[in-house]
């Protein structure tokens, strides 16, 4: 436990127990301080678990302000299955302090979030009671940690299929070359459709392992707006659709342009774009959005400012047990799919610095490309508003 974590907690204990721990204004004014610059929340509720206190960094959790929360019961300020809810009633039930780690809670708007929980219960002289509540937020690190892991898988995973690639590929090559030789040698030109046949496998299995290995050719970086890039693949798609799709463009005109390769960048969100038309089927809209984050961290890099590309669809959703593994090379949901359109859009965007998130759920399907602007090459920008088409 750190120093300002410990005085942070004496502050609140001494509020609750009402004890006169802060005798001078300007140590009260130091444990203020302190306690309003902790980096985690911190909620006092009473006996009768109606909120006493709340620090800055709860309302920034919460979203709400404290001038809102303070008086405010745990049974109406958080939804009845949330588990904090639970875990709080549980805390002043047993009268002992106990931990959670790495708990998934509801807070109001159904916002979940993963946090790790103390719940201290308190008492007086006066038999008060009362609970003081630390929620620590985990999932930017959680987050940073499972694109870690991804972004190391998928590298493995790459050396993998390069290794196998090559141990494919040598005897493939010796395969159709013999097929060649024996197709000069044949006395009957009919049996040339069987090492026709020979030659053409070896060929589409060339082809198969070549698509495995994802782009080989380093991108071409130029200045370009990506929503030139969104609105051409959506022209593109809009050529070919069947049924009634609809796209709804929902641009940040602020972006700046960035350094990419146009056509690498074309053909990671058309896989995405064409998977997405595929998932929803005649009918269904999908919305290209565009938004910029600050301070987000791809890999162990923290960029000041990347675009945030989204490509949200209404279908069906990605089977939770294939949520983990949808950007390896042969994973896909479709019997006709080949399970490569996802693993080579992640390889282009990682070759950009960048790295594909995706979430889903029955109706909703988002994948996010977020590309670094740290080195936007200008601030010019070509403004493109929200329609529909």
């Amino acid at each position: 436990m750190s120093i300002s974590h410990k005085f942070g907690l004496v502050l609140a204990i001494s509020i609750a127990m009402k004890a006169p721990l802060l005798q001078t204004p300007p140590a009260a004014a130091l444990h203020q301080r302190i306690l309003d610059n902790l980096t985690h929340a911190v909620l006092m509720f009473d006996a009768d678990l109606c909120l006493d206190y709340i620090n800055p960094a709860g309302e920034m959790l919460f979203a709400v302000s404290a001038k809102r929360l303070i008086g405010q019961c745990a049974p109406v300020l958080l939804p009845a299955d949330s588990h904090l809810l639970e875990a709080i009633e549980k805390g002043l039930g047993s009268g002992h302090p106990f931990t959670e780690h790495e708990v998934q809670i509801t807070l109001p708007g159904r916002r979940e979030v993963t946090v790790d929980c103390t719940i201290t219960p308190l008492a007086s002289a006066a038999n008060d009671s009362g609970l003081l509540v630390e929620l620590q937020q985990l999932d930017r690190q959680l987050r940073i940690s499972r694109e870690g892991q991804q972004l190391a898988q998928q590298e493995t995973m790459r050396s993998l299929v390069r290794g196998l690639a090559h141990e494919i590929k040598n005897p493939l090559g010796g395969l159709r070359g013999a097929a060649q030789l024996l197709e000069r040698e044949l006395p009957n030109s009919e049996l040339k459709e069987y090492t026709n046949i020979i030659i053409g496998e070896a060929d589409r299995l060339r082809n198969l392992v070549n698509h495995m290995l994802g782009p080989t050719a380093l991108p071409q970086k130029e200045a370009l707006n990506i929503h030139q890039v969104l609105e051409h693949v959506r022209q593109l798609i809009n050529v070919e659709k069947r049924g009634d799709i609809t796209f709804v463009s929902d641009y940040d005109p602020s972006i700046p342009e960035i350094l990419g390769d146009r056509d690498q960048l074309i053909q990671a969100v058309l896989n995405i774009v064409g998977n997405a038309v595929q998932a929803i089927g005649d009918r269904g809209e999908i919305i290209l959005r565009t938004r910029t984050q600050r301070q987000f961290t791809i890999g162990q890099t923290c960029h000041k400012l990347v675009c945030r590309v989204e490509i949200i669809d209404n279908g069906p959703g990605i089977p939770e047990d294939m949520m983990e593994s949808i950007f390896f090379p042969m994973v896909t949901g479709r019997a006709d799919g080949t399970g490569l359109g996802l693993s080579i859009s992640q390889s282009l965007i990682n070759q950009h610095g960048g790295l594909i998130q995706c979430e889903s759920r029955p109706g909703r399907t988002r994948f996010a490309l977020l590309l670094p602007l740290d080195n936007a090459a200008t601030q010019k920008h070509q403004p493109f508003l929200r329609h529909s088409a």
